[in-house]
């Protein structure tokens, strides 16, 4: 079907999820299980921050939302360069000279000593002239997508009161979206950056894999790990990726990317009022749309990769799930045993699902996830932007029951592996709300389009609405 919308995005909106197959789990492996580790129930801890005297916890005056480890770190950035005069805010996963990185977990923190250098992606956007105004929560270990801590506690998400901020960049993202910086800092292996930024409203991307410097920051799952960034309007998310983004990696030519795809299955894993959200206001001025996009080409993509048994996105999901674990515990499996940290619920379970994968299972996946990327790399060409839904629909409430959120894990994960599987750009553009809550559009780029996916965003937002809360919030003015 091409060059049918804005009707046939409407009719979409109308169109039956298609049934989701559970993803099935490794196996469990005596050789890689637990040996001796206790993993204690999530109970409260309370420690010192990253540096002596800096409170963590509960929220406080300079910090309403929780959203900071320690609020007090300011390196003042380079008097010229092109980010001057912003601030911004940093994941504790990078390093920062001087300064602890807590990793999101207490024992963690405790038991590495501080950094003696600052973390390349830092520092370079010191150098840019961006001044560094805190170190931000973050889920234990990267681990997550929810946002939620059991030692720290839930940065409170300024968009969605009451719901969680998406994980595991949560109080870079909560940072943002109240004002306290116009650009934080995250890092983003499972959606790390594109989960916060759509629930929070945000603007945000996932650079294509290896294009940003991870040295001195703390890795997930190193073949999955991206250093991405939040940013409260388009042009200051571009303005740091020409900062952040290596050039030698860029895409040869740097052709314009005006071959839209409109990814159908992944509309369909969304929430009914999130696809027609999203859907209405892509076609709220829709000539001006396609004056930059191209006339749209609806596509399933999953589905020509059935007969390898990848027909549905679910089906990437275990593929990612079973990658992604075994380098984590590749990564983390040492520390964990040597000092039986207090997980909080659902982390535990990762980390204990992550130590029975095989090396017979992930070799399997490995050969799947090749796969995914030489079919969704044949698909974008030189030139493609796949649209989708960031999440399946709005955030959901703190303290949902485990049961529930791992049922939308299960729709979350499966959209935000497309471009994980296969290392490729993703921004998040918040221009939709339903119920007045945030949710995003996706836009997926080949590899190494970075720098036009950033473009196309910022001119995009100048045609396209921002969203609106329903009873209207104003970020507070960034403090000078």
């Amino acid at each position: 079907m091409h060059g049918k919308l804005p009707s046939g995005l409407r009719t979409l909106g109308a169109r039956s999820r298609p049934a989701l197959r559970t993803a099935t789990q490794p196996s469990a492996s005596p050789a890689v299980a637990l040996r001796g580790v206790v993993f204690e129930s999530g109970r409260m801890h309370v420690r010192s921050a990253a540096t002596a005297g800096n409170p963590v916890g509960a929220s406080s005056d300079d910090d309403p939302n929780n959203a900071f480890i320690d609020k007090s770190l300011t390196v003042q950035g380079a008097a010229e360069g092109p980010l001057k005069g912003l601030t911004f805010a940093v994941k504790d996963l990078f390093d920062v000279a001087g300064h602890r990185t807590g990793f999101g977990n207490p024992v963690w923190l405790d038991t590495h000593p501080p950094a003696t250098r600052t973390a390349p992606a830092v520092q370079a956007l010191l150098d840019a002239g961006a001044t560094l105004r805190g170190k931000t929560h973050m889920d234990e270990l990267a681990y997550s997508l929810n946002g939620e801590n059991v030692h720290y506690g839930t940065p409170r998400n300024p968009a969605a009161p009451g719901r969680i901020p998406g994980g595991s960049s949560s109080g870079s993202a909560v940072a943002a979206a109240a004002g306290d910086v116009p650009l934080a800092l995250g890092s983003d292996t499972g959606g790390s950056v594109r989960v916060p930024a759509a629930y929070c409203g945000l603007f945000g991307i996932r650079p294509t894999w290896g294009r940003t410097n991870l040295e001195g920051a703390r890795p997930l799952a190193p073949s999955f790990d991206t250093a991405g960034w939040f940013a409260r309007d388009a042009a200051t998310l571009r303005a740091a990726g020409s900062v952040l983004l290596d050039p030698a990696s860029r895409a040869p030519g740097s052709p314009r990317l005006t071959r839209w795809l409109v990814a159908r299955d992944a509309f369909g894993l969304a929430d009914p009022p999130t696809e027609k959200a999203i859907y209405d206001a892509m076609s709220a001025d829709f000539s001006k749309v396609v004056a930059l996009l191209g006339e749209p080409t609806e596509v399933d993509v999953a589905a020509p990769l059935a007969g390898q048994g990848l027909g549905q996105y679910v089906d990437w999901m275990g593929v990612f799930r079973v990658c992604q674990g075994f380098e984590v515990w590749r990564e983390h499996g040492a520390w964990v045993t040597e000092h039986n940290p207090a997980f909080g619920p659902g982390i535990k379970d990762r980390f204990i699902m992550a130590s029975r994968i095989t090396q017979e299972q992930v070799d399997a996946a490995n050969v799947k996830r090749a796969l995914i990327r030489s079919h969704l790399l044949t698909l974008l060409g030189s030139d493609g932007v796949l649209a989708l839904p960031t999440t399946p629909g709005p955030a959901p409430l703190v303290n949902t029951p485990p049961a529930e959120l791992d049922a939308w894990r299960t729709r979350l994960i499966s959209l935000t592996s497309i471009a994980g599987l296969a290392g490729l750009p993703q921004v998040n553009l918040p221009i939709a709300s339903v119920d007045g809550l945030p949710v995003g559009l996706g836009l997926i780029g080949p590899p190494g389009s970075d720098e036009a996916l950033l473009e196309l965003a910022e001119q995009l937002m100048g045609v396209l609405p921002h969203w609106q809360a329903r009873d209207p919030w104003q970020p507070r003015q960034e403090k000078k």
